[in-house]
């Protein structure tokens, strides 16, 4: 809902559609609600059905042949097993697109590339009536699954909220993930006698969680370190937690910060990731503390010592988050790359 808060804010006619639920309690706006999207059993029979590569998530910078990598079925079965999807599926979009008058909206921004039918049936119609299309990349949309060709084809601009991303897609602009630091408050100390350490894996693999783990474990031998494993909570829940750390690992691998590092960040928590090459040198006054799988230790033991540096760190952190990720800017940003007069 980030996006459609501050594009409300800055007085647009926003709304935003999910297929479904979020597993996590995300807020939502119209929720279609429709079987077999993406979250349970019908991820259960995909990886079935998906070649292994397809369906594995990273934490290591690999740049395919073929840039950008094209989405194509797995198989006959996959072919059969979407069409099957889509076709339970009709009769409730097309409900949802005449109770909102969807056909009049002026610009369709697609989440990850995607939207309801792998065909791009609806993107084409769009296109006849002569809305803008927008793609907005996030996660590993590029890096594993690629572009939807009939979707790509349509695409009047290509955003990506990773940076890396842009070594994914020739024709892509990088913008800050959206962010509403209001709805966050700085943390105050809660456990004085103990320094708090959160990560917060959605996938271990992609984020390195058994060496961060590690470095961790070896850093509680030596200073009153407690490790807080953020992990299958609610997203109300796993903010509680956050809020309860004095330091803040994120990730490390090629693929930079996500919104877990955003969150501690405006919580004034430091924050420890790697980043992305090439980011930088962009972005030469970030406030992370830049670690890499053979230096975690090394990198917070700073940050162990003295609790004034954390508090400065945190302060640093809080304040370049405001400058760069306010999702009201970013809204500016792709409006004007768009060509879409605010």
């Amino acid at each position: 809902m980030t996006f459609v808060k501050a594009e409300r804010e800055l007085g647009h006619d926003s709304r935003l559609v999910t297929l479904t639920s979020h597993p996590y309690g995300y807020e939502e706006d119209i929720c279609l609600n429709l079987p077999f999207s993406d979250m349970s059993k019908f991820f259960r029979i995909k990886r079935i059905l998906t070649p292994a590569q397809r369906l594995l998530v990273e934490n290591v910078h690999r740049v395919p042949d073929k840039i950008p990598r094209e989405w194509q079925p797995g198989g006959g079965a996959e072919t059969l097993l979407i069409r099957f999807r889509e076709r339970l599926w009709r009769g409730k979009i097309r409900r949802f697109q005449k109770q909102t008058d969807f056909w009049n909206f002026d610009v369709i921004q697609l989440d990850g590339g995607l939207e309801f039918y792998r065909d791009g049936r609806t993107v084409r119609k769009l296109k006849e009536l002569g809305k803008k299309i927008i793609c907005c990349y996030t996660g590993s949309d590029l890096r594993v699954r690629g572009v939807i060709p009939a979707i790509d084809a349509s695409a009047d601009l290509n955003v990506t909220v990773e940076f890396d991303h842009i070594y994914f897609h020739p024709h892509i602009q990088h913008v800050f993930f959206p962010f509403l630091p209001e709805n966050f408050t700085l943390r105050s100390e809660t456990h004085p006698d103990k320094i708090r350490i959160g990560h917060a894996p959605s996938n271990r693999r992609a984020k390195g969680t058994d060496r961060i783990l590690t470095a961790l474990e070896n850093l509680k031998r030596k200073f009153p370190v407690e490790i807080v494993l953020i992990e299958g909570l609610s997203h109300r829940e796993a903010l509680n937690r956050k809020r309860s750390c004095a330091l803040f690992v994120d990730q490390i691998g090629d693929l930079g910060y996500g919104i877990n590092a955003l969150e501690a960040l405006a919580m004034g928590i430091p924050t420890a990731t790697s980043l992305v090459k090439g980011f930088a040198a962009v972005c030469p006054d970030h406030p992370f503390i830049d670690v890499t799988d053979q230096k975690i230790e090394e990198k917070l033991l700073p940050f162990l010592e003295d609790p004034d540096l954390r508090r400065r760190k945190g302060i640093e952190g809080r304040r370049w988050l405001e400058k760069y990720h306010d999702a009201r800017n970013v809204v500016r940003k792709i409006h004007q790359l768009a060509g879409i007069r605010s």
